[in-house]
């Protein structure tokens, strides 16, 4: 249950959920005095940045990177940023970005959806609202860093990010790290901010002088739903068109077949699968980039739990995620591009999965990977 909760919350109400097993090993050491007096908050440790930390468990085997003192600004994606500090490490540079977002378009967005402590779980809303949710939501913004150091390009190691909102009610506590940020950089805590840190590794393998450092942003494409529709046979068409350039497609069903799936291939003696499924191969017209998908608005049926756990440690819930990936996963887009040479165009799309045979009715879906920002760079050095 606690994964799912968190898919939708995990860039803005990330302390709106129960404390996470990271935040509890942040506290490990002061457990005594977190059960003498609950509401007091873990201290703040000694600022250190290393190559392969983050966040939560930031100390590494190497050496803590020297801090490079930036204080750049700028505007871009609707936001203002500042890059605060690089870290000078022996892998390589590590790059915080704090975006930072003002506290109404925080308490706006919250209001729309009713998200509060009682309201947090994804199973409260619909797929397409969980992704009307990630697009709304201003403390979320999924980003490409592109690192040149002294005019050449450097390779992207890894990256994590945590959150502050403001807007949170006083008895919900916002993740000690991102206070610990939002301290260290000296950052206006009536704002909502998202801390964004990136690793890059050295161009050569060896630490060189930096004589001039530019870093180039890019949105990551975001999934926009579209219209739904319902098909019945092959042949059937749907027109559509799409939402940023505006061009006219037309969706052609060649064929649709109801499958089922192996329980063997679940791999579970504890629960039992839904494995009926309906696929509809179809062609678009024009041939789009691959910007388009097709998604089953239905849920997948739950598991069922036919056995007990033998294992203490065996999570208490289950849910439909577990046996999505076998036809394209949960997150992802269920639409592929077949590789038969003489049908170079037809696409295929699964439906949900569901203990009964899927009748012909299905509410389809059209989604979109959508880009609102155009790339940017700054001279950071």
């Amino acid at each position: 249950m606690e994964i799912i909760m968190n898919r939708i919350f995990q860039k803005f109400l990330q302390s709106v959920i129960d404390l996470s097993s990271v935040r509890a090993r942040c506290c490990e050491d002061n457990t005594h005095d977190i059960d003498m007096n609950p509401d007091a908050e873990a201290p703040i440790p000694e600022w250190k940045v290393y190559f392969d930390g983050n966040f939560w468990e930031p100390s590494g085997k190497d050496r803590a990177g020297t801090e490079i003192r930036l204080d750049k600004q700028f505007e871009w994606a609707g936001h203002h940023w500042i890059i605060p500090a690089a870290y000078s490490c022996n892998k390589g540079l590590v790059l915080d970005f704090c975006m930072c977002t003002p506290a109404e378009d925080i308490r706006e967005f919250m209001k729309k959806w009713d998200l509060t402590p009682e309201n947090d779980s994804c199973l409260n809303f619909t797929q397409e609202q969980q992704l009307q949710i990630d697009l709304d939501n201003p403390l979320c913004l999924d980003i490409i860093p592109c690192l040149k150091l002294n005019g050449t390009t450097m390779q992207a190691s890894h990256s994590c990010s945590v959150v502050f909102n403001p807007c949170l009610p006083d008895e919900i506590n916002n993740e000690p790290e991102a206070k610990w940020v939002l301290k260290h950089y000296e950052l206006d805590t009536s704002y909502g901010w998202m801390i964004f840190r990136a690793a890059f590794l050295w161009p050569d393998k060896r630490r060189p002088a930096i004589k001039s450092l530019s870093l180039t942003i890019e949105q990551q494409p975001f999934r926009m739903p579209g219209p739904h529709f319902k098909i019945h046979s092959p042949g059937d068409q749907f027109a559509f068109s799409h939402p940023v350039s505006e061009t006219k497609y037309t969706l052609t069903v060649q064929k649709l077949e109801q499958q089922t799936l192996s329980q063997n291939r679940m791999d579970s003696d504890r629960w039992l699968y839904p494995t009926h499924f309906t696929t509809m191969s179809y062609t678009l017209s024009p041939e789009p980039d691959n910007d388009i998908s097709i998604h089953d608005c239905a849920d997948n049926d739950k598991p069922l739990e036919v056995a007990p756990a033998t294992d203490s440690f065996s999570p208490e819930v289950q849910t439909d995620l577990a046996c999505i990936d076998i036809i394209g996963g949960a997150d992802e887009p269920t639409i592929i591009l077949c590789g038969n040479n003489n049908q170079a165009n037809l696409h295929v799309a699964y439906s949900a999965l569901h203990f009964k045979p899927v009748s012909d009715d299905i509410e389809w879906r059209i989604e979109f990977n959508i880009i609102r920002f155009s790339k940017k760079t700054f001279l950071l050095i």
